[in-house]
C-alpha cells in the first residue's frame, strides 16, 4: 500500500461520532450499533454475542480464521451511595482515575435519559492547608442539583446508574487527536479501516478474516475470553493503547520508552506468540513502517492474553498505539500512529497465508 494518506474525512467523521458516543463497560451496544453500520459495507455478515461483542467476517465459510481485534468498552463510574442530602458517592467501572474527577462534569445513564451533574470538590479557602486531602475514592463525590434523596430518585437516578465523562473529540495542533475513550476506541476505528482498505483495494483473502470488537475489557478481558470461543480462531492480531512514558512523572527504568508519534508498538510476552510477532516486524521493516519495542513481563494486560490463552491456545500478537494520559479525559495520540497501525495490520494481514501453524517444531 503506498504512503498516501489512510484517514479520510469520512473515516475521521465516524471517528470523532463513535468516540463521542458513550460506551461504558457493560453497556457497549450502543457504540457497537455505531461501528457495525460503519463496517457493514466491507463484510460479509456479523457475529454477535449475548453480553455485545461484535465481530464482522469477510470469507466467513472459510476453515482457517484469523481474528483482528479491540475493544469497544470506556471506564466509567456506578452510583454506590446516595445520601440523605442528595449527594451521589461512586465506585468504579473499570480503573476509573479518582485523582482527576473533582470538578469534572458527568453524565449519569438512567432509564428516562442522561442526567447531568458534578464532580464537586470543597473550595480551596475551606480546606486544612496543613492536612491537605487529595481526593480518593472515598471524598469524591457528585452533586446533581438535587436538595435530598428523595428528588434523586425522582430524577431517575438510582444505585447502579452508569456515569460517564460528556467530554468530546479535539483535534491539537493538527495531528494529535485528544478525547475520553480512545482507549480503546482508537482499536475499534482502526480495525474497522483495515476492513475498509481490503475492500477498497480489492484484496481478496485465503482465509476467513474476523474483525473482532470486544467488551468488557477494562475489567478483565471478559468480552474476548467469550468472543474467542465463539470464533475459535488459528491466528489473533490484538490492536490496544500504551503508554507514551515521555511526559514528566513516568519512570523509563520501568515503564521503558515508549512515545507518541514514533510508530506502533511491538510487544514481547509470553503470551506473544513469537514467530507471530517476527512476521508482524518484518512486515513493518519490509513496508518502512516505523515501530517501537515494548516488554510486557508476565501479562500484556490487554485481550491478547485472553486470546492466546484460549482453545488450547491461539498464536496472538499485540500492535499498540502509543497514547498519553490514558484513563483521562485527554487521552491523546498522534495521527501518523492511527495511520501506522493500520497500515502495519492490513500488510500483516496480507502476509498470512492460509493454513499457518506458526509452530516452533516446523
Amino acid at each position: 500500500m503506498s504512503e498516501k494518506k489512510i484517514l479520510t474525512k469520512k473515516s475521521l467523521d465516524f471517528f470523532e461520532k463513535y468516540l463521542n458516543n458513550a460506551s461504558p463497560t457493560g453497556y457497549e451496544w450502543e457504540g457497537q450499533k455505531l461501528w457495525m453500520d460503519y463496517l457493514k459495507p466491507y463484510v460479509d455478515k456479523f457475529i454477535t454475542d449475548t453480553y455485545g461483542s461484535a465481530v464482522g467476517v469477510i470469507n466467513p465459510d472459510a476453515e482457517y480464521k484469523v481474528v483482528i481485534e479491540g475493544h469497544s468498552d470506556e471506564i466509567s463510574w456506578y452510583v454506590n451511595y446516595i445520601t440523605d442530602d442528595g449527594l451521589l458517592y461512586v465506585i468504579r467501572n473499570g480503573g476509573s482515575d479518582h485523582q482527576i474527577a473533582p470538578s469534572k462534569w458527568v453524565n449519569i445513564h438512567t432509564k428516562n435519559g442522561v442526567v447531568k451533574g458534578v464532580f464537586g470538590w470543597p473550595a480551596i479557602h475551606t480546606r486544612d492547608k496543613s492536612k491537605e486531602q487529595p481526593p480518593k475514592l472515598d471524598n469524591i463525590f457528585i452533586d446533581i442539583g438535587a436538595k435530598d434523596k428523595e428528588e434523586v430518585e425522582k430524577m431517575g437516578v438510582h444505585v447502579g446508574c452508569v456515569i460517564t465523562y460528556p467530554d468530546e473529540f479535539h483535534i491539537l495542533n493538527k495531528d494529535k487527536f485528544v478525547c475520553r475513550a480512545i482507549d480503546n476506541r482508537a482499536g475499534g476505528f482502526m480495525i474497522a479501516e483495515v476492513a475498509r482498505l481490503l475492500h477498497e483495494n480489492k484484496k481478496t483473502l485465503p482465509f476467513g478474516l474476523y474483525i473482532t470488537n470486544s467488551v468488557q475489557e477494562e475489567i478483565g478481558l471478559r468480552g474476548a475470553e467469550m468472543i474467542t470461543e465463539t470464533i475459535q480462531p488459528n491466528v489473533a492480531i490484538i490492536t490496544d493503547v500504551c503508554h507514551d512514558t515521555t511526559t514528566p512523572m513516568i519512570d523509563k527504568k520501568t515503564q521503558g520508552h515508549t512515545e507518541i508519534g514514533a510508530g506502533p508498538v511491538i510487544s514481547y510476552a509470553p503470551a506473544v506468540q513469537n514467530k507471530l510477532r517476527e512476521r508482524i516486524i518484518e512486515t513493518a521493516e519490509k513496508n518502512k513502517i516505523p515501530f517501537q519495542r515494548l516488554a510486557a513481563s508476565r501479562f500484556t494486560g490487554t485481550d491478547t492474553d485472553a486470546f492466546a490463552y484460549s482453545n488450547g491456545g491461539v498464536a496472538s500478537a499485540l500492535i499498540s498505539l502509543p497514547l498519553r494520559y490514558m484513563h483521562t479525559t485527554v487521552e491523546t495520540v498522534h495521527r501518523d500512529d492511527v495511520e501506522n497501525v493500520i497500515r502495519l495490520i492490513y500488510e500483516t494481514v496480507l502476509n498470512i497465508e492460509s493454513g499457518e501453524a506458526f509452530s516452533y517444531f516446523e
